[in-house]
């Protein structure tokens, strides 16, 4: 988690919402890759960092499938990553601050353990809840 608070920090100093992720291997050590949000930076919607981490984490690996991999983000993922959680076969989520206006990890929906899909990867929040619901905190409260 720590890893992706620093990534966090890259998107704060971007002005951009401070959120950060990364994937690890199925080792859960090996970090492939790393994403912090870039809508403003890249004027795209779709850049969370959860995505940005998903797509480079299958650039690395060859695999669109990211099967026993793990990703790690401050901030619980929102219908459009949790979504592509789903579809990319991670096997675990890990993440930090609740969302409780647009979280799709179990506060407002809980998309990824929908039991209609054929994909469920393991949830596991409040990890460091602290320090990241702080970093969006002073973000916002600066703005």
């Amino acid at each position: 988690m720590r890893l992706a608070l620093a990534e966090a920090g890259r998107a704060a100093e971007g002005g951009d919402v401070p959120v950060g992720a990364v994937v690890l291997a199925p080792d859960g050590h090996t970090v492939l890759s790393a994403g912090y949000n870039e809508r403003e930076a890249g004027g795209d919607p779709t850049a969370h960092a959860e995505i940005l981490a998903i797509r480079r984490a299958a650039a690395e690996t060859g695999e669109w499938r990211l099967v026993g991999c793990t990703l790690v983000v401050t901030l619980e993922p929102c219908t459009m990553c949790a979504g592509a959680l789903v579809q990319s076969r991670v096997d675990r989520v890990v993440y930090g601050a609740r969302d409780d206006k647009a979280g799709a990890a179990g506060s407002l929906w809980d998309l990824v353990r929908d039991r209609r899909l054929n994909h469920r990867p393991e949830v596991i929040g409040g990890v460091l809840e602290d320090d990241c619901a702080r970093l969006l905190t002073d973000f916002f409260r600066d703005r």
